[in-house]
């Protein structure tokens, strides 16, 4: 966007009414938004309230010293530096520009000693912390003024303003929020392919695990037990569990889970008690955070307990949608 910056010019007015003049069109002409007082010259609270607002709307402050201090506020501040010190106050850039003093004519310096006291303790203060640079005449001063500007605004650039056609509407901003969620996500899944491709050797979703467990039941009041086994592939076992994990469940439900899934895979048909082998289990589960597939984390319960849940990545749910949904057996007619 074309961004323009708004310049405050603050000086005394009438010793520098020439210089402000020339700044102030100097200013302009390098495309800057030039504000000043040059017809209302604050010379009260009332316009001095005024001229804050206005010096809140500006991006650099620039104010001119030469020999006079200017006209005095109530409190016995010149409005001259009232103006800088709120511009200060309010986090503005300044840049100041203090008049050689062997190039002041005498007609324009305060022949009032208390003044010119205070004129010296204002460029004390202008000079402490930054660089006040010097000027002998107008030419000096225009050509000063601008090279700073142009180096501040590339060192320190500011809010400025841009037209109101170049602002970004509302949808404009929706679709950047979009586009903003979908690089976050897209930099997670990177994120998670790398963590899954930093294991070394790991067994493709393709390869098969063989599970093992037990199943139990009652003869003639005596528990019986008879082990099972089967062999799965990760792929196989992933899609079958895959829904269940989108509820968040503990480890003890993701255990039954797939002791569950993993037994329908021996072709045996029974009613009796399942377990599956504690070590298989404890596998699995490493395997799909290998993978990028699952998150395990240790979360409150609803009790106040501390237990381990599973939850999808996003990589997980990408795989799952992929691999779950049911395509289309239609064919397109020419």
């Amino acid at each position: 966007m074309d961004k323009k910056y708004q310049i405050f010019v603050s000086s005394t007015f009438i010793d520098l009414k020439e210089e402000r003049q020339a700044v102030l069109k100097a200013v302009q002409e390098a495309e800057y938004i030039p504000s000043g007082m040059e017809m209302f010259p604050a010379t009260d609270e009332e316009q001095f309230n005024f001229i804050k607002r206005i010096i809140d709307n500006c991006d650099y402050y620039v104010v001119i010293i030469a020999g006079r201090y200017g006209s005095l506020a109530p409190d016995g501040i010149s409005y001259t530096e009232k103006e800088y010190d709120y511009a200060v106050s309010k986090g503005i850039r300044v840049l100041a520009f203090v008049r050689n003093e062997h190039e002041i004519e005498e007609k324009n310096k305060d022949t009032d000693p208390a003044q010119s006291q205070r004129l010296a303790q204002f460029k004390t203060k202008v000079q402490t912390g930054r660089v006040a640079r010097p000027w002998n005449n107008k030419q000096d001063l225009v050509y000063s003024v601008i090279i700073s500007l142009n180096k501040e605004v590339s060192e320190h650039p500011a809010i400025g303003w841009v037209r109101a056609n170049q602002v970004l509407s509302s949808e404009n901003l929706v679709e950047l929020s979009q586009l903003r969620k979908e690089v976050i996500e897209l930099r997670e899944k990177q994120r998670q392919y790398k963590e899954a491709k930093k294991y070394k050797d790991i067994a493709e979703i393709d390869e098969k695990i063989h599970i093992r467990g037990e199943k139990y039941h009652l003869w003639r009041g005596e528990k019986i037990s008879e082990k099972w086994q089967c062999d799965i592939t990760w792929k196989q076992l992933f899609v079958s569990i895959a829904p269940y994990l989108m509820e968040f469940p503990n480890d003890n439900i993701v255990e039954k889970y797939i002791t569950t899934i993993a037994f329908s895979y021996t072709g045996i048909n029974t009613d009796d008690n399942l377990v599956i082998n504690s070590q298989d289990f404890q596998t699995i589960k490493i395997q799909f955070m290998a993978l990028g597939l699952v998150n395990v984390s240790y979360e409150k319960t609803t009790k106040g307990d501390m237990a381990l849940f599973w939850n999808l990545t996003e990589s997980g749910k990408q795989l799952m949608i992929q691999w779950r949904t049911i395509k289309t057996t239609k064919t397109n007619k020419q």
